[in-house]
């Protein structure tokens, strides 16, 4: 195939400026947490780094079978004095391939004639939906329901085969890169000074060399143990790319062929890798928050219609640490649009959380604080020209850490299990979840002094000063959909008002209600397990107005920044030093 570069050379030149693409550095090479470390936690430290590295490319080929081509062709034409393929590859690196996607939502095409599948490099490019739930349904008629289940598990590659499919398990679709990725967490474990630590690598390891998805389950259950720990390892695998295995219980027939043969799709993962320096401080004041999470789970609506895994009177399966970031690698360091700032591990639907293993929060310290100078003008910009004066005491950086911390934990709670039947939609709607649960248990943390009464006000207005978006997502961005439509919600409850002169007018009062009323609403969806009504509760509050028009056009005037890009110093440092 000829490759031709997507952007004009103007585009390219704009794009890459510092002031459309903010660098998010990670770790420095003479950071004081590195420097803390113990020698062998430092050794141990370029191993792991070393392992990362190679979830780049695994993401890379689940996300666009062209992207590594492309990449060779760009290194090639830069060698050769190409300009534009030397801005291209600045870009490529940030979003980690050919597509993605910028924070006004517009698409990023760096390769001329390439298009975003719904199914990424999951399935064969030329794999419609409407022929994938043809061939899954004449495959199940045939009886070959061991292999469907396999097509539509989180863990496979699909090919073509003689008409029909085949499942390529991850183990033997990326051997090559998982097997140097084990290599290198032996040899972390020979060097950590944590014997926890060094158990998990063993079993991750282990994981990775051979096709069994129990022993993914107990590197799993390991991990969401690991809790006094000075390192951190995480290969994340979640299922946001991968559009197209939720699609086919769209068809009534196929539906019902799956239900018959007790077959769940379950969307690809895509592979990330972290590595970081457990920050004890930061992990403590999280730990402070751990003591109520019985009394959050206490106070879900409709907790006696469902389990969740946090009970009422047991919080054991739950650990949480505050990460200084060394490395995000793979799905975890793609900059497309944003950054993830936290997350909550292992999902519902994997094997570990049915053999009595527990979830783990981890915080990204470095995605999240943005003290610089430059971060703290465009707060002020923003504040002033969107929220109304009076609330501007209120708002706090540091609240939207506090607000992460209940998103992430009310991740544990709700419903335990059949959200798989939402199909697409099941994303966005526990996002949204996870959202308003934070938001609806403030008043129960605020009685038992979690939070201040100050603090509380905070978190809500912080919250509703941010609810505004620059550009309308598209459907696969399930974070930024359930943002408008929480922020819709809250405009036709009262909420949130948008004034004659475009300025944000809050009513703090109604905000708890209004959420705890749509938190019921997101878990009686989640519990019909039923499609239809997933689809459509997502298009009844998926709902552009004029407010989001008047706030958009604000907001792109007063940030103009379009993406962004990790840089890792002490990663790269330590990966260039000799062993």
């Amino acid at each position: 195939m000829k490759f031709e570069i997507n952007l004009s050379s103007e585009e390219l030149e704009k794009r890459t400026h510092k002031d459309y693409l903010i660098k998010k550095p990670m770790l420095d090479k003479e950071a004081k947490e590195y420097e803390q470390l113990e020698s062998a936690d430092k050794e141990a430290l370029k191993h792991l780094v070393k392992a990362a590295n190679y979830a780049n490319l695994i993401y890379m080929k689940q996300d666009n079978e062209l992207n590594l081509p492309f990449l060779d062709y760009l290194n090639e034409e830069i060698k050769n004095g190409n300009k534009d393929a030397e801005l291209t590859k600045v870009l490529f690196d940030a979003q980690l391939g050919i597509i993605g996607i910028d924070s006004e939502s517009k698409k990023v095409i760096l390769l001329k004639g390439a298009k975003e599948l719904d199914g990424k490099a999951f399935y064969p490019s030329d794999l419609s939906k409407e022929e994938l739930q043809s061939v899954l349904k004449q495959m199940l008629k045939n009886g070959e329901k061991d292999e469907v289940q396999k097509i539509l598990s989180q863990r496979t590659i699909v090919k073509r085969n003689s008409g029909k499919l085949k499942a390529i398990d991850y183990t033997d679709e990326f051997k090559e890169e998982f097997n140097k990725i084990a290599d290198e967490l032996e040899l972390a474990a020979k060097c950590s000074s944590n014997a926890d630590f060094n158990e998990y690598l063993i079993l991750q390891a282990k994981a990775l060399r051979e096709n069994n998805p129990m022993l993914d389950a107990q590197a799993d259950k390991k991990w969401a143990q690991l809790q006094d720990t000075p390192l951190e390892f995480t290969i994340s695998r979640e299922q946001y790319a991968d559009l197209l295995t939720g699609s086919v219980i769209e068809d009534e027939e196929l539906k019902i062929l799956l239900e018959k043969n007790n077959i769940m799709p379950i969307s690809k993962d895509s592979i990330g890798i972290r590595v970081g320096i457990v920050n004890k401080n930061g992990t403590n004041d999280l730990l402070k928050i751990k003591n109520y999470l019985p009394l959050m789970a206490e106070n879900m609506p409709l907790k006696d219609k469902y389990e969740q895994n946090i009970s009422s009177d047991d919080d054991n399966l739950q650990t949480m640490v505050d990460v200084d970031i060394v490395s995000l690698r793979g799905d975890e360091g793609s900059y497309r649009g944003g950054i993830t700032i936290a997350q909550n591990l292992p999902n519902n639907d994997k094997l570990s959380l049915t053999i009595g293993g527990g979830r783990r929060n981890v915080y990204h310290r470095q995605v999240r604080t943005s003290n610089s100078p430059e971060a703290i003008e465009r707060r002020k910009k923003r504040l002033d020209a969107t929220l109304k004066q009076e609330f501007h005491k209120f708002y706090n950086p540091e609240a939207d850490h506090w607000f992460t911390i209940g998103h992430e934990n009310v991740h544990s709670l709700g419903p335990k299990s059949g959200t798989e039947a939402l199909g697409k939609y099941k994303n966005i709607i526990e996002e949204n979840k996870a959202d308003m649960g934070s938001l609806a248990l403030l008043d129960c943390l605020k009685e038992v002094n979690a939070y201040s009464k100050e603090q509380v006000k905070q978190i809500l207005v912080t919250f509703g000063a941010n609810a505004f978006l620059k550009a309308k997502p598209e459907l696969s961005q399930a974070h930024r959909v359930r943002s408008v439509m929480q922020t819709y919600f809250f405009i036709q409850e009262g909420v949130i008002k948008v004034d004659d002169n475009g300025m944000i007018d809050l009513d703090i009062d109604k905000m708890i209600p209004a959420a705890r009323k749509m938190l019921t609403e997101i878990i009686e969806v989640q519990l019909s397990q039923d499609f239809a009504r997933g689809e459509k509760y997502v298009n009844d509050y998926f709902k552009w107005t004029k407010e989001f028009d008047v706030m958009a056009s604000k907001l792109k005037t007063i940030d103009k920044a379009l993406n962004g890009m990790i840089v890792t110093p002490l990663a790269d440092y330590l990966i260039n030093e000799p062993y």
